[in-house]
């Protein structure tokens, strides 16, 4: 009986020691690879800002190469983490907690690296470059941020417990991202209307996109993370 007992309680244990090695392992993958990311942001603007690096606007346009191997590298990093993420045996919320996670993860440990290599951001409102498919996301390098801390804490918690999606949750995380996005696609609109970009002060960002789609990622995922709650009591 004793060992009947300790085989069974082994046995109860494991998922929460394979997703305890995930973390950890996934934790390693984001800041590592986040490193690599600054090193290629510092290199650039060392090139193409070379008078003062720690400015980014008025923005200077990459060279037709430099250009295609910009959005080639920012479509490998998706693929990247996107395949990190299926590398799980399990699929489904797992692998979609896994992703964000990895993801948030990086952003974050993207910018820490930059703090600490280049001693930027030096304003917590300061724009950024965030992405540049299909056009260039612009804002206020703290709104991915946001984001990214949103990302991190509902995708370790959706890995640590298993958990399904409702149709609520996943209708209020899409319609949210979908908002967010038009956000940080929006002031990018006069690049590819007319080769010039707007103003780049705190007011000019579409807040009145990115905070309803923040709370709208914010509640599906919490939606979720609670019925994990619920399946682990």
């Amino acid at each position: 009986m004793p060992g009947t007992l300790r085989a069974n309680t082994m046995t109860a244990s494991e998922p929460a020691r394979t997703a305890g090695r995930t973390i950890v392992w996934l934790t390693v993958y984001a800041i590592a690879m986040a490193q690599v990311e600054a090193a290629v942001v510092i290199r650039l603007r060392t090139i193409y800002h070379g008078d003062d690096p720690l400015t980014v606007f008025p923005l200077a346009f990459l060279s037709d190469l430099d250009l295609f191997i910009e959005l080639t590298r920012e479509f490998a990093t998706v693929l990247m983490i996107l395949s990190v993420s299926l590398l799980p045996s399990r699929r489904g919320v797992y692998a979609f907690a896994a992703f964000v996670y990895v993801f948030g993860l990086w952003d974050l440990a993207y910018y820490a690296w930059l703090k600490i290599l280049l001693g930027w951001p030096t304003q917590w409102l300061e724009w950024d470059v965030l992405f540049l498919i299909p056009w260039p996301w612009l804002g206020p390098w703290i709104a991915p941020v946001l984001v990214s801390m949103l990302f991190v804490a509902g995708g370790g918690r959706l890995l640590s417990s298993p958990a399904r999606f409702t149709r609520l949750a996943l209708a209020a995380f899409v319609a949210g991202a979908a908002l967010v996005v038009t956000a940080f696609l929006l002031p990018g609109l006069p690049l590819v209307a007319n080769g010039e970009a707007g103003g780049f002060g705190a007011g000019d960002f579409p807040w009145g996109f990115f905070v309803p789609g923040y709370l709208l990622m914010a509640s599906g995922l919490s939606i979720a993370c609670n019925r994990s709650a619920l399946r682990a009591a």
